[in-house]
């Protein structure tokens, strides 16, 4: 029986290629003469001094062989200490012994203490399996070569999540490595019916990309959507998941998040067991999930490891900030231009005594407050730890005094940013922070030229929009629109575990049930004596 590496574990099936490699070289069978071969390879990797082509004799064969790998790619003292003395062991046996096998023969036979053999056939083959950071061994007079595992990728130490930071859970996050992050998914997820398959996209960069999910829980309609998706995608380069979510979202052109992604391989198991789909790319720690919702983007994972009072109050008040981070510059300039009326007299005092010597109306006060903020929040997000802090310091406190009192901005304006960037991170998701970011300037603008009326406006031509949304075949307004009373459970509030027994609305239709009935705890009552 072989035995697989982490490496190996994933499929038995062979990866879908999308494209084919580079030169059309891909179908081009291997010949019996290695001095073919060899001059086929030697052109394909010209200028290529990494790419190492090791010659040697299998002298009870009387034949030349050779070892090709990339010297960075794999495990040079794997290969001095265990495949060529495996090799030279074969070449010292006696003639006798090897009469009646074949030279693929009798190095499967006794090269059986390297367990990780595959069968290659074709020069992309061999071009893809060097690439990818495995050894190839090909001998003269034999059609057939054998691939080797031998793959040391210089890779960083799993490690705490940067962005998704929680109070409560596990504190591992995702690598770059996508064997890595297979191995932490199965970790969590211990069942057979647990599936991985294998694309590889980019006609240059030939980059592994991973589809993994749950058999009979998630719907055959969705992941058969996935691959035909990823099935459908030429490009010549795939470097970060960011350029698959592109490809494969419904709607391009929306603001809206269509595909959520995260760092935390206890999130992405929790979706996989939902009964959602989970797209790994290799180089890169964020896994993709789909198919997504608008309210998932507002839960943490803190929502499910505390106890369900404090993460339904915490949820609302995430609601809360949202609707503040979008309306409040807006409904400010609106009611402070149009609707004067609707301010209590003497905070409207207060408001005109503060500004009536700022030179710029309200609108254009508010846009640069704003526009100042996303700059220094853009500026602090790109420079190293302590050059962030001092850009957040001097933003806040210098440049936001020193406006007030040169008399650019009025106190008030600087209150209502203010107040709007902290609301602004209270939003889990940043791709839907950056949806929000982008949505107020708009209703920013349409509370300057219509007030309230504009900003009515512009919030039921979002409505409309996302009631439009789809992600995968899945409402991206659900469970709202439409309405699904069971699933409401988990939308704006948590219900406690002991309560939500069925899954969300795109898992499978025959396998809904998470947990069984009647899960509420109860007390025991003991009888004094």
């Amino acid at each position: 029986m072989k035995m697989l590496s982490h490496f190996d574990y994933i499929s038995n099936s062979k990866p879908i290629y999308t494209q084919i490699l580079p030169n059309n070289q891909q179908n081009i069978p291997l010949r019996k003469n290695l001095s073919d071969n060899l001059n086929i390879l030697h052109n394909i990797f010209l200028n290529c001094n990494d790419v190492i082509f090791h010659e040697f004799m299998l002298d009870s064969f009387k034949c030349p062989a050779v070892l090709i790998f990339i010297s960075d790619l794999v495990e040079i003292k794997l290969i001095n200490e265990e495949i060529m003395p495996s090799l030279l062991n074969i070449s010292q046996k006696s003639a006798a012994d090897l009469a009646d096998k074949s030279v693929m023969e009798s190095i499967k036979k006794y090269f059986i203490r390297f367990a990780d053999l595959e069968g290659i056939s074709t020069i992309g083959d061999v071009i893809d399996a060097v690439l990818n950071g495995t050894t190839v061994l090909l001998v003269n007079d034999e059609i057939n070569g054998l691939k080797l595992k031998t793959t040391n990728f210089k890779d960083r130490n799993i490690s705490e999540p940067t962005i998704e930071k929680l109070i409560r859970g596990p504190k591992e996050g995702f690598t770059e490595n996508i064997f890595t992050n297979i191995s932490l998914i199965r970790r969590k997820i211990k069942s057979s019916e647990l599936k991985f398959e294998e694309f590889i996209l980019g006609r240059e960069t030939q980059t592994k990309v991973e589809i993994t999910y749950l058999k009979g829980i998630a719907d055959q309609y969705v992941i058969d959507e996935v691959k035909s998706r990823l099935e459908r995608i030429d490009v010549d380069s795939i470097l970060e998941s960011g350029y698959v979510e592109e490809l494969i979202e419904d709607t391009p052109y929306t603001v809206f998040p269509l595909i959520q992604h995260s760092e935390r391989p206890d999130k992405i198991a929790a979706g996989i067991l939902e009964g959602r789909v989970a797209i790994l790319v290799d180089g890169t720690p964020f896994v993709l999930m789909a198919p997504a919702a608008m309210n998932q983007f507002f839960q943490s994972c803190d929502d499910y490891y505390e106890r369900f009072t404090a993460a339904a109050a915490i949820r609302i008040i995430r609601y809360i900030f949202a609707m503040a981070a979008l309306l409040l510059p807006g409904l400010y300039v609106a009611a402070i231009s149009y609707h004067s009326e609707m301010i209590p007299t003497r905070l409207a005092i207060t408001i005109l005594r503060a500004s009536h010597q700022v030179p710029f109306p309200i609108f254009v006060e508010a846009l640069i407050m704003d526009v100042t903020f996303e700059a220094l929040r853009e500026a602090g997000i790109r420079l190293p730890g302590p050059a962030n802090q001092t850009v957040g310091i001097v933003g806040v406190l210098v440049i936001g005094d020193a406006a007030v009192r040169a008399g650019l901005v009025s106190p008030i304006t600087v209150v209502i940013i203010a107040v709007t960037a902290v609301s602004s991170f209270g939003v889990p998701s940043y791709d839907m922070g950056y949806a929000f970011r982008i949505l107020r300037f708009a209703i920013l603008l349409l509370g300057a030229l219509l007030g309230l009326y504009g900003i009515m406006i512009g919030l039921l031509i979002t409505m409309f929009h996302l009631v439009s949304l789809k992600s995968f075949g899945t409402y991206y307004l659900s469970p709202v629109a439409p309405l699904k009373l069971r699933e409401l459970k988990d939308f704006i509030t948590r219900f406690p575990w002991w309560a939500m027994d069925d899954r969300p609305g795109f898992s499978s239709t025959s396998n809904k049930r998470r947990q069984k009935h009647f899960l509420k705890p109860k007390s025991l009552h003991r009888k004094e004596s």
